[in-house]
């Protein structure tokens, strides 16, 4: 046995609750011992060294090189203590706080078995209930559609289907959202996700000048609010990006700096080599390698005090239903921390996703963020699909790993998403290959967590990389591809099957094809993705066929 392989960690990713007596335990081992038996033996806390009850647990995960077993126990006692029995090839072990051991001395289990200690309420992550039944739609406000007429436009420089350039501006508002309401509920989507309403020169606002003044280029606070309410009374909740790791060089606070150097009360808000901020010798910290965006220090009271009152502002003020956090993983843990209970005290069911690209387990403990953007999930897709990099094992291998990053709470809320402002357009990387393009979205729809379709995917808009992902959206029906438009809305209908929203998931292979199965107490959707030449999808008799396409058949069978 591959004792090199194990590995159990207590209250962690393999040891959460999911409720106030619910836990899930975790166990991983070698995929060369994939024909051993694993039993958990366990017992409340104080009752282990004398009796203890047994169960099997179950293969529910497969990467490359690791079997994860799991089980989900339903307590009656919240002081949980527990440890593996591995039987493999007639022999028998155990795996405790003290390793693989052939032996194991229960009476003297309190010193070396594993342990939930007690589950206290308030450090159980909850799922955010609508994230479950969530279909996003990101809007890159500036190209998404000009609907204030009335407006002062001798800022826009471009005609709207002209190819963007980096300072180029179309005219989108919050106004022309509004106005193309009806087109995203009739769409099926019931979640936006904006990027930056505030006031910027630029035209992506990610440079924030004033956080509580909305640029006067989309609009007004006022037209913010009833963009919220008419999203609410439409069923569709709004997400708004926070960009607190930096700001634009013309915020006040900064500019006070500039002019006052170490004489301001604000030259601790950012981090400064000298006297004085040097735009030219870039003596600050900043975003990447731009000086106009100077890096705020939210490791400093002052500035943290100051981002909440943003966070909290504007969901007091225009109702909100959450935050994406914009470059999150370069913020202080400590104020994400006291971002989450402000957020939360605020508004319960708010949702708080990071941008984090890579994994961010220590974001997603249940301490900061609800989930991330899952650019993981994006990587995966371009590997199968567009790069033809994995085969289906390998793509069943990649997201089964990539689920054992987090908890289970954090799996049913991830923002999965093919595309976005900052990356390809995903069917431009497809090479406009439509089948494809419909197949990953049908995946992105039966996947664990919330789908995000990036503005203009459901018309099969092209695109390179920033800014010319960003082009303007093409409201000449003419052009758009009916057939692949319907399709896309029976996907996102799809989505909003209880079994898909609360229903187990198994991914797997099966004759060269990705298999993945959400599995609930009455029924089962079952999606399967052929990438091969031989496009064949053969079903079981009693599957009922939900959608299909060239490449995928996504059917509900009875269980």
């Amino acid at each position: 046995m591959n004792e090199y392989a194990m590995l159990h960690i207590p209250d962690s990713r393999y040891c959460f609750a999911t409720g106030e007596k619910e836990l899930v335990l975790r166990l991983r081992m070698s995929k060369e011992d994939e024909k051993a038996k694993v039993f958990l033996i366990y017992a409340q806390k104080y009752d282990f060294t004398f009796c203890r009850k047994k169960q099997p647990m179950e293969i529910k995960y497969s990467d490359k090189l690791y079997n994860y077993y799991e089980i989900k126990m339903q307590l009656t006692d919240v002081r949980f203590a527990y440890i593996f029995q591995i039987e493999e090839g007639g022999d028998t072990w155990y795996f405790s706080e003290d390793g693989v051991t052939k032996e194991y001395r229960f009476e003297e289990g309190f010193y070396n078995f594993f342990q939930m200690p007690y589950i206290n309420k308030n450090d159980v992550m909850h799922t955010v209930d609508w994230m479950r039944s969530a279909v996003f739609y990101q809007i890159f406000v500036e190209r998404f559609y000009k609907g204030n007429e009335k407006k002062d436009t001798n800022y826009i420089n471009m005609k709207w289907d002209e190819l963007p350039t980096p300072k180029s501006f179309a005219g989108g508002d919050l106004a022309g959202i509004m106005k193309k309401m009806d087109y995203l509920k009739e769409l099926g989507i019931n979640a936006l996700y904006l990027t930056p309403v505030f006031r910027s020169i630029s035209n992506h606002k990610y440079d924030t000048i004033d956080y509580f003044t909305v640029d006067p280029q989309f609009g007004t606070k006022e037209e913010l609010r009833q963009l919220v309410k008419l999203a609410h009374d439409n069923g569709i909740r709004v997400v708004l990006d926070a960009v607190f790791n930096h700001c634009s060089m013309y915020m006040q606070q900064f500019q006070d700096v500039m002019e006052k150097g170490k004489n301001s009360r604000y030259y601790d808000w950012f981090l400064i080599e000298g006297d004085v901020p040097d735009p030219e010798k870039m003596n600050y910290e900043c975003f990447a390698a731009c000086n106009y965006m100077p890096k705020l220090n939210t490791s400093n009271e002052e500035v943290q005090e100051f981002l909440l009152g943003v966070a909290v502002y504007w969901i007091r003020e225009v109702d909100i239903d959450g935050w994406r956090l914009d470059v999150s993983d370069e913020v202080s843990h400590d104020f994400w921390r006291r971002f989450r209970k402000a957020v939360k005290k605020q508004k319960p069911d708010s949702v708080i996703i990071g941008e984090n690209w890579h994994d961010a387990y220590a974001y997603l403990m249940g301490d900061q963020y609800d989930s991330i953007m899952n650019y993981a999930f994006t990587k995966a897709c371009l590997d199968y699909f567009a790069k033809g990099v994995f085969s289906a094992k390998e793509m069943a291998e990649k997201l089964n790993a990539n689920l054992m990053r987090n908890m289970e709470q954090v799996n049913r809320m991830m923002l999965n998403l093919l595309d976005s402002h900052d990356t390809h357009r995903f069917f431009s990387e497809v090479n406009k290959d439509k089948d494809k393009m419909l197949a990953a979205i049908a995946l992105e729809m039966v996947f664990e967590g919330a789908p995000c379709l990036y503005y203009g995917t459901e018309l099969c808009m092209e695109g390179g990389y920033d800014p010319d992902s960003r082009r303007g959206f093409p409201w000449n029906q003419e052009s758009w591809d009916m057939d692949f438009l319907e399709t896309v809305k029976e996907l996102i209908h799809i989505r909003k099957q209880p079994v898909v929203q609360y229903g187990e998931i198994q991914i797997t292979e099966e004759k060269e094809m990705l298999r993945v199965e959400r599995n609930g107490e009455q029924n089962r959707i079952i999606l399967r993705i052929n990438m091969t030449e031989k496009k064949d999808i053969p079903k079981q008799a009693e599957e009922v066929v939900l959608c299909e396409g060239n490449r995928f058949l996504i059917t509900l069978m009875e269980n």
